[in-house]
């Protein structure tokens, strides 16, 4: 397994004086994920939870819908000299699960670079969901809601230390941490959490709030509702398309959650002051 964090020589500069010092940085490798051998893609990640990572992926692509549906998950060779990198993992699915219909040669239809937007994308999304995230009937104190980012901050060990990578963190709507991820890809944090509650057997995510330190990106609500997470609060901004597809799909969405101020975009009857 690769290490999570590296040391790199930096000039650090300022106006007295310019000092070369070692620095600590995040670790970014490539992940290849296999599904029965057949290569589907290829992300960007941290190292670790690769396991996590490969099952919130092919959840939230709709190839899986629970635990049961895979069979077995392991590294395999892949490297220049075909020795064990840990960068390529292959999922086998169980017989009766589908293998997902991709062209390796771009990416699946949620990520912002395939071309694939608005209208459609919502419609996509809508047509493959296993879960209804908008029939849950759960709720969350305003005041728990704007506890948790400091939660998260204090957990995110790796980002302490580096100051490079996303967190994401899932609650439930009493407050309490069920788990954190970090990773250099907000989309890989976000997967791993999904991941560790496939493993969990906790798919659907009835009454869950998913914390993210950025943004609220469409690929994120996207993710949210493809686990069936009925709530999705996001530190930094929104986009229009992820507002969009929250309102859609009974998605409660909150954004720019600091200290005690919030914007609910969707769903507003579950934040309760």
């Amino acid at each position: 397994m690769g290490r999570v964090t590296a040391r790199r020589r930096a000039s650090h500069v300022t106006p007295e004086d310019a000092v070369t010092r070692p620095e600590t940085l995040v670790v970014e490798e490539p992940l290849e994920i296999r599904v029965n051998g057949r290569p589907v893609t290829v992300t960007m990640r941290t190292p670790g939870s690769d396991v996590e990572l490969a099952h919130g992926f092919l959840l939230t692509e709709g190839v899986i819908g629970h635990r049961d549906d895979v069979l077995t998950v392991r590294y395999c060779k892949g490297g220049p000299d075909n020795l064990n990198t840990y960068n390529v993992l292959d999922v086998a699915l169980s017989p009766d699960i589908a293998m997902p219909e991709v062209d390796i040669t771009r990416n699946f239809y949620t990520t912002s670079s395939c071309g694939v937007c608005g209208k459609a994308s919502l419609d996509a999304v809508r047509t493959i969901s296993r879960y209804s995230p908008g029939d849950d009937a759960s709720s969350v104190k305003a005041d728990t809601l704007s506890a948790m980012p400091e939660r998260l901050r204090t957990e995110q060990k790796v980002f302490a230390s580096t100051g490079g990578l996303h967190g994401a963190a899932l609650f439930d709507a009493e407050g309490t941490m069920l788990a954190v991820r970090e990773d250099i890809g907000r989309h890989n944090a976000v997967d791993k959490l999904i991941g560790w509650a496939v493993e969990q057997n906790r798919v659907p995510l009835t009454g869950a709030v998913l914390l993210v330190s950025g943004r609220a990106s469409f690929e994120l609500t996207q993710k949210a509702v493809m686990a069936g997470i009925p709530i999705l609060a996001a530190v930094s901004a929104p986009s229009s398309l992820a507002v969009d597809l929250a309102g859609q799909s009974g998605v409660t969405l909150v954004a720019f959650l600091r200290g005690e101020s919030m914007n609910i975009y969707t769903r507003p009857d579950r934040i309760k002051r």
